[in-house]
């Protein structure tokens, strides 16, 4: 979940503290729990997530047609 706690939010809390990161995305294809993602981030950059995920998928979409 973008906002509140995910089905990976355990594990996004390990991520943030071992990395002492403002913010942390989780996403997980197949887990245990099933394919799924969780935000750990301020609201400010949280905000930001839907231009940053674009980027990757642009980023991501380019690599597989080089």
């Amino acid at each position: 979940m973008a906002l509140g706690p995910g089905k990976y939010d355990d594990l996004a809390t390990m991520a943030r503290n071992a990395t002492s990161a403002e913010g942390v995305i989780v996403i997980v294809l197949g887990g245990v729990a099933g394919s799924g993602f969780s935000v750990q981030a301020t609201f400010e950059v949280t905000a930001k997530l839907p231009d940053l995920l674009r980027t990757m998928a642009d980023n991501i979409e380019r690599d597989l047609t080089d």
